[in-house]
């Protein structure tokens, strides 16, 4: 009977352990557009991943749901495509309390970082400086491949990921100065690398860093248009690592 008792009581232990370590994601992605092929193929690879590691995650495809209380339920914000206009002015305030303030880790993709007048949008400040104090200029629209080194091989995001990997089809953005004097730069496309060769280059151009100004665990992962990447190993353990160390487990 007593080690009955102890038994039981184990196996409610790591019950409620396991449900006090579950993290909750929240994901907002665009529900149309020429980016809609990614952010769908996204949401199969990451549904699998919350299925074998036992997170929870939710999607939405707008910011009207978001408040403060509403992202406090939530461990990972990830932004999946979506742009940095448009946003309700109370989701808008609740994002910058969140990252302020570290209430949750965050990760941004590729059209994060849309920062300008768009849609008769002006642009967002804020978020131009969380990215580094970028403003987009241009991208590649014809698209070619690149190859992405690894400038800080020591970051936990980084862990696995090989020095140096090919993205075999992406729209490069370009912005009017490198983010780097402001951002942590993890990764970076070397422009000579392009397949085709374009003009559409700007020098030093990072495509994966975190702000470390801010009290959030923050990664922005430019590449994010091609459903593609998710036959791309290195892309895959580069997001399953930004997921993990993002929500601080």
């Amino acid at each position: 009977m007593k080690n009955l008792l102890l038994s039981y009581s184990f196996v409610c232990f790591c019950l409620a352990t396991h449900a006090q370590t579950k993290i909750k994601v929240l994901a907002l992605a665009e529900n149309g557009g020429h980016h809609i092929q990614y952010s769908t193929r996204a949401k199969v690879w990451l549904n699998q991943l919350a299925a074998d590691s036992s997170f929870a995650i939710d999607y939405i495809q707008n910011t009207d749901a978001i408040d403060e209380a509403y992202l406090n339920q939530y461990q990972l914000f990830i932004q999946l495509d979506y742009p940095p206009y448009g946003w309700k002015e109370k989701a808008a305030q609740a994002f910058i309390k969140y990252i302020e303030q570290g209430k949750g880790g965050w990760i941004g993709f590729h059209h994060a970082t849309l920062l300008g007048e768009f849609d008769g949008f002006p642009m967002w400040q804020w978020f131009a400086d969380f990215m580094g104090s970028i403003r987009y200029t241009n991208y590649i629209a014809t698209f070619v491949a690149g190859k992405v080194s690894i400038e800080d091989q020591q970051h936990p995001v980084m862990k696995g990921v090989p020095t140096s990997f090919l993205i075999n089809k992406e729209e490069w953005y370009t912005y009017n100065k490198s983010p780097r004097p402001n951002v942590r730069v993890l990764a970076s496309v070397d422009e000579n690398s392009y397949t085709p060769d374009t003009q559409i280059k700007m020098g030093d151009h990072p495509v994966v860093w975190t702000n470390e100004k801010v009290k959030a665990r923050n990664v922005y992962i430019f590449m994010g248009h091609s459903p593609e990447l998710f036959a791309n190993e290195a892309y895959k353990t580069l997001f399953r690592n930004a997921i993990f160390w993002a929500a601080g487990k």
